[in-house]
């Protein structure tokens, strides 16, 4: 298939600044043993894209410790692989204060070199904010069938199940499937078909578009390039109804964590003829303690735990202490509780320390949150 992709690695870091201030949001920790960014990055390896490139901005050193060499996707290679894509600064703009990137568009503007450089026909365009499992090969299919120049995949939101993103992007399609009308989604009260911001693109056709709006001094990626071309491009449509979960804030990040306890929902994410990967570790199981109790929990490996663990999701290297209830809540690598701890509705970031005898307490809607290395 001759399709390269491009990841955005930093794009949505300020709708969760509790978690994003030390890392990117490709780089968030999720589901136990994955980053955000693994689920972008497998479904494109699934689909046998073998080139692809991360845009970054700032905070990506925990970006590149977990992607390494791209092995554990088997994009270690000579030809394509996996490239980290950091902001291209000029010494001029150095110069006069070095003003990274905004947005969508001037991200894609600052990489317009490996987009120009690349030999395949398409390109893939996906965020880091987006999770699912999803047949980019099926969506390519529908792309080429109707000879667009642009395909977005869209999927439906109900405003009583899900509140999307401020920055959410309605498309309005016609009964053929072509984009009619592309505008900001604000009347949440309703119903509307948006973009996942999973987008394939004709090379040519998307470089052309990014020198286009260079040239004019555009600087939003729908409004300037997809709006504008709505009549005169072939913007296509692709509707996904599988299970996808969008993180806008820590409270929704907290949202799609528990979602994972619902088997429907796993099973729709970690399909097994479409796995996704991520960087191995060789961690010692996990130690369940006598008197030690859990129920409707996600554990990883290397934890201990002596207390007990009810519908939580416990990462790598967690210690439980004896005596401890930990509830409702989100643990992160390395968090250590003390005896007789009580959480409800808390998240820690990694190398958490809880002393003895702590009661912490949040709600569904505002989650407790301890940042890295903090000690409580």
């Amino acid at each position: 298939m001759s399709v390269a992709g491009l990841i955005f690695s930093n794009i949505h870091n300020s709708s969760m600044p509790e978690l994003t201030s030390v890392r990117t949001m490709a780089s968030v920790p999720y589901g136990c043993r994955y980053r955000l960014v693994d689920f972008p990055l497998s479904n494109m390896v699934n689909s046998g894209i073998t080139k692809i490139g991360i845009i970054t901005h700032n905070n990506y050193q925990s970006l590149m410790d977990h992607i390494g060499t791209g092995k554990d996707w088997d994009l270690a290679r000579r030809s394509g692989g996996i490239r980290i894509l950091p902001p291209f600064i000029t010494s001029y703009n150095s110069a006069n204060g070095g003003k990274l990137y905004s947005t969508r568009l001037e991200a894609l503007m600052g990489v317009t070199g490996f987009i120009s450089k690349c030999s395949e026909e398409y390109i893939v365009l996906s965020d880091c904010d987006g999770i699912c499992s999803i047949d980019l090969n099926k969506v390519l299919e529908d792309h080429i069938e109707k000879n667009a120049d642009v395909t977005i995949v869209t999927r439906t939101v109900n405003f009583k199940k899900e509140i999307p993103s401020d920055g959410a992007t309605e498309i309005k399609c016609n009964a053929d499937g072509f984009a009619t009308e592309v505008s900001a989604y604000i009347d949440y009260d309703r119903s509307a078909e948006i973009s996942t911001n999973i987008i394939i693109a004709n090379r040519l056709f998307l470089l052309n578009a990014i020198n286009d709006a260079s040239a004019h001094g555009y600087n939003h990626f729908y409004k300037d390039i997809i709006a504008r071309r709505v009549k005169s491009a072939r913007i296509n449509c692709y509707h996904y109804d599988g299970i996808y979960l969008q993180i806008t804030s820590l409270e929704s990040y907290f949202r799609c964590s528990m979602q994972l306890l619902d088997p429907e929902v796993r099973n729709g994410l970690f399909v097994k003829e479409s796995p996704i990967y991520t960087k191995l570790r060789n961690s010692a199981p996990t130690v369940y303690a006598n008197g030690s109790k859990v129920i409707n929990s996600y554990v990883a490996d290397g934890c201990v735990i002596e207390g007990t663990v009810e519908n939580s999701i416990i990462f790598r290297g967690v210690h439980v202490g004896k005596g401890t209830v930990v509830k409702n809540s989100i643990l992160l690598q390395d968090t250590f509780t003390g005896t007789n701890v009580s959480l409800n509705c808390v998240i820690t970031d990694k190398n958490v320390v809880i002393r003895n005898n702590r009661v912490l307490s949040g709600h569904e809607s505002m989650p407790f949150f301890i940042s890295k290395g903090a000690m409580v």
